[in-house]
């Protein structure tokens, strides 16, 4: 009982983080425009960036599993290409009692998946050919269900919109930054008063901190979730030791993804620039916690 309410709780804190995260995202955008239509005395500068932000927040919630699907290069897999990867998602699907998910495959030698998409009705499980030619069928069957977890658990849509969000606000810092080595605002020439100066500093912070953080919320958000999803998937297959030994053949394969990106790089089961030291440096700045840590609590619990 203990369990489903720790799986109920994360499910309503998700969909209230990614409220937060939409909503700070729109208090960010918005300071950033402010900052810069006072720098360059142009208030359309700020109308443009309420805009953008409200269109961007539509666009995360609605289409950002598309964009995630395009930035990873993946292709619909067909029943009778990936007859495995379909059979075993539309069996825990039916166990778990969800629908059935579009499934995807990226070519890729390194093993590796990851879940996408907004809810349970429009979700996509995205898995590498290295992956389905490496596991065998209880291995598969325990990454499928860690990747449904994600999906049951609304891990989903937090964390794709957090590609989308974060990779603007890095965007729209780096434009202003180059505006601002370019030069062409009047208020850097003159004193504009104390509070002037106060909001042209807070805005410059702002603007080359505001990346920084939201890449700090995604490592931080990605590595809870991993140990959830585990834990979930394990109960859903009811043998731990099928997706214990899947992470441990995605720990010793080492080598990285042949496009690995660090704005999807939170999104997969495992690390997709491949296996790193395990310091305490690595534990702190990592999308993923250490697969060995992963393993042992997933042995813990058989």
């Amino acid at each position: 009982m203990a369990a489903v309410r720790t799986l109920y709780q994360q499910r309503s804190s998700n969909m209230w983080r990614t409220g937060w995260l939409m909503a700070g995202f729109l208090i960010v955008v918005i300071m950033i425009g402010y900052a810069i239509s006072w720098y360059y005395q142009d208030s359309t500068i700020l109308y443009i960036a309420v805009a953008f932000a409200v269109g961007m927040n539509f666009y995360s919630y609605w289409f950002s599993d598309k964009q995630v699907l395009s930035m990873t290069n993946a292709r619909p897999a067909k029943r009778e290409e990936f007859f495995d990867f379909y059979t075993v998602t539309e069996n825990l699907s039916i166990a778990a009692g969800m629908p059935m998910p579009k499934l995807y495959v990226i070519e890729d030698p390194a093993p590796n998946a990851f879940s996408t998409g907004r809810d349970e009705k429009h979700a996509v499980v995205c898995a590498t050919t290295g992956l389905l030619s490496m596991m065998t069928r209880p291995e598969l069957e325990g990454v499928i269900a860690h990747e449904l977890s994600h999906i049951q658990n609304r891990d989903i849509l937090l964390m794709t919109v957090a590609v989308v969000l974060a990779g603007f606000v890095a965007i729209i810092a780096d434009i202003f930054l180059r505006m601002s080595f370019w030069g062409g605002g009047r208020n850097r020439d003159n004193n504009g008063g104390g509070w002037g100066i106060v909001l042209l500093v807070f805005g410059l912070v702002a603007i080359i901190l505001a990346p920084i953080a939201a890449q700090l919320i995604e490592l931080a958000i990605s590595r809870r979730r991993e140990y959830l999803a585990d834990a979930s998937g394990a109960l859903l297959t009811r043998y731990p030791e099928g997706l214990a030994s899947a992470l441990q053949k995605l720990g010793s394969y080492g080598a990285p993804m042949r496009r690995p990106s660090h704005a999807t790089a939170h999104l997969f089961i495992g690390d997709p620039f491949g296996a790193k030291p395990t310091d305490w440096i690595d534990r702190m700045f990592s999308t993923h916690p250490p697969i060995a840590d992963r393993v042992r609590a997933l042995l813990s619990t058989s």
